[in-house]
């Protein structure tokens, strides 16, 4: 009876595991053509060549952009070189890209930078938040911005028990943010099996001097994160599960499912539009090529744009999609003043006026 029972489990636990194999299989697998949508003006920006994975915009048209990142199953295009912030004036009729000088006490050489955002104090100065993985850790680094100077002071790192994988994260007041965690676990093997199983344990963490907390979860890997433009809702993207969730903001800072938009492709990073409040969610259209990467086959770039999106019936529509002819594997899109820019994991970046 015992081995009939030991075979019984090991059977089950066979059968779960195939099933899921081909649950992740057909989450990161898709066969769609892209059809292509290219605003007619729209160029590489000189000097990104290895990613741009987040992007985000001041109100005064200054545009912070991460770049180097190095993620583990991700192409790199250059392994052994650190990460950088680049700045863009999208104010300059052809803005060029600049990397900015960091002070501070920051071990430079770890930056390996993924999702940011900014933040401007009651003086109107202007603060960078980073999140880094050095080493593979996840830690979030705090700059203020000198303007005049076009550099970064770095005045923090912030670490937590519960600030593990983060992926992205939002600020909404001094050393208060919320971000995202993309797997629960650390550990590579455990990482690749979670991503099989999908037991949906990551999740959202609100972090404050006085209190850090897990403020949502359930999801099948928790990625970008955004704040509607009166800051009353949260969207987070839901990558393998192509999906962005709607949270309703409370007082505590907690955070309630308010609805779940569905929209058929791997959703990266978001943005809001200042001008509309739209949603603008850059995506993997077809993900087993950022999977397995192939030169000559290479992942396609996709944005997406949710208009409504409290809304009975959103209205999803395409701003941008390219077969990775131009762009490979897009992350994220902002906007300032019909001017977008286009991130991506480990490819270049695109600048486009709409």
């Amino acid at each position: 009876m015992g081995k009939l029972a030991a075979l019984t489990l090991l059977g089950a636990c066979l059968a779960l595991i195939g099933e899921r194999l081909l649950n992740f299989r057909e989450r990161v697998s898709t066969t769609r053509e892209i059809k292509s949508t290219e605003p007619q003006n729209c160029h590489l920006i000189e000097g990104l060549e290895n990613g741009s994975e987040d992007i985000d915009i001041l109100p005064s048209g200054l545009a912070f952009i991460s770049t180097g990142l190095k993620y583990p199953g991700m192409p790199a295009f250059a392994p052994d070189k650190a990460g950088r912030i680049f700045l863009m004036d999208l104010n300059e009729q052809n803005p060029k890209a600049q990397a900015l000088e960091i002070s501070g006490g920051l071990d430079q050489e770890s930056l390996n930078p993924h999702g940011i955002s900014t933040f401007i104090d009651k003086d109107n100065t202007a603060y960078l938040y980073v999140v880094n993985h050095p080493n593979m850790d996840s830690t979030v680094e705090i700059f203020k911005f000198e303007e005049q100077q076009r550099s970064l002071i770095h005045l923090k790192t912030l670490k937590h028990e519960l600030l593990k994988s983060v992926n992205d994260i939002v600020v909404l007041g001094p050393e208060q943010f919320y971000a995202t965690r993309d797997h629960y676990f650390t550990n590579y093997f455990l990482v690749l099996l979670e991503m099989i199983l999908d037991p949906h344990w990551t999740s959202v963490v609100f972090y404050s001097p006085k209190e850090v907390k897990v403020v949502a979860q359930g999801f099948s890997s928790a990625n970008g994160i955004t704040v509607s433009l009166d800051q009353k809702f949260v969207y987070v993207a839901d990558v393998t599960a192509k999906n962005i969730h709607i949270m309703k903001k409370h007082d505590n800072w907690d955070l309630t499912p308010v609805k779940v938009i569905q929209l058929g492709t791997l959703v990266d990073n978001l943005t809001v539009d200042p001008a509309t409040g739209d949603i603008l969610a850059g995506c993997h259209p077809n993900p087993m090529k950022l999977l397995f990467y192939n030169p000559e086959d290479p992942p396609g770039s996709e944005v997406l744009r949710i208009q409504d999106s409290l809304s009975d019936k959103p209205r999803v529509s395409t701003l941008y999609a390219n077969n990775g002819s131009v762009l490979q594997g897009s992350t994220v899109a902002s906007v300032y003043h019909k001017r977008m820019l286009i991130g991506t994991i480990f490819h270049k970046a695109l600048y486009c006026d709409l």
